[in-house]
């Protein structure tokens, strides 16, 4: 126990019983504008976004970043299909697929009734390449488009569905590992939920999954993004840092980094490397227990 308290002084976390940190928190790159949708292709490279500055930069094995598509229209969650394209979330009103050498750009959806979308923000993958993602009203135009943020839907090669309405700025949105559960992270609200899925795009009633910890405790702060891991634990990121909280909905510690975290999502060659936007930089940390890879060719 000694050792450990130790070794979480030089670290300078509390280290948390089966995850880890196994090392310092690192920082990777700096001087963007506003980074967030870290995305591993399970290949040594991670996307990530660069919202105001309308980029999406490529983070290789080599450790070398470059610019991956220059036009973004604010892509904000991404993640790396089957086929190796790359799924983004448009704040501009879309959700577009983009060819793995970040040339090309296919819309697959940009409205919902006749209308378009807020800004799309996060997204997951299942395992039937359906597409479920949320659209808050963080960078939207007002009036609202669609009037209520709200969670969607996206089937392979069909129609977005809404699935939920009722949610203040559903932000962060992913699969349990075994897909049979939805969890939504609003920004507007402590309670983070969690949802049933009865068949893909088909949602139970919801719950409470945990509450978020405040700085203050008045607050009702909510979350960001999120990741989760093999043994489904959630990674979610907040104004304290990383929250981590077990599968059974029980906070396990908090992963703190040198700014506020917007997002996060595993990679690296044995997929225990976590990487964290946090506004101006991309960070990294190692940790004990690999994460759980979506859409996995």
């Amino acid at each position: 126990m000694l050792l450990m308290s130790l070794l979480g002084c030089l670290l300078g976390q509390d280290l948390i019983s089966g995850i880890g940190p196994m090392g310092p928190v690192k920082k990777v790159a700096g001087g963007f504008a506003f980074t967030e949708g870290p995305a591993s292709d399970g290949k040594g490279n991670l996307y990530f976004s660069d919202i105001p500055n309308g980029r999406i930069h490529r983070l290789d094995a080599d450790g070398k970043i470059s610019i991956f598509r220059s036009q973004s229209n604010k892509s904000n969650g991404l993640m790396v299909a089957r086929d190796g394209s790359l799924l983004a979330c448009e704040m501009g009103g879309a959700v577009v697929a983009l060819s793995a050498d970040g040339q090309n750009r296919t819309v697959l959806a940009d409205q919902y009734n006749g209308k378009p979308f807020n800004a799309p923000n996060d997204l997951v993958i299942d395992g039937q390449d359906g597409i479920y993602f949320t659209d808050p009203m963080f960078g939207a135009k007002s009036p609202l488009p669609q009037v209520k943020t709200c969670v969607y839907y996206l089937p392979k090669a069909g129609k977005a569905v809404r699935l939920l309405d009722n949610l203040p700025n559903p932000n962060g949105v992913i699969l349990s590992p075994d897909e049979k559960t939805l969890y939504v992270i609003p920004s507007s609200q402590k309670q983070m939920m969690a949802y049933p899925v009865e068949t893909p795009g088909k949602l139970g009633v919801g719950r409470v999954f945990c509450e978020l910890a405040q700085k203050d405790p008045q607050g009702n702060g909510g979350g960001d993004g999120l990741a989760v891991d093999i043994r489904g634990n959630l990674y979610i990121t907040s104004g304290t840092g990383v929250q981590v909280y077990s599968q059974a909905g029980k906070m396990l510690g908090t992963l703190v980094f040198p700014e506020a975290p917007a997002n996060c999502s595993f990679g690296g060659q044995a997929n225990k490397t976590l990487y964290v936007t946090a506004r101006t930089s991309l960070y990294q940390v190692e940790l004990l227990v690999p994460g759980h890879r979506f859409a996995a060719p």
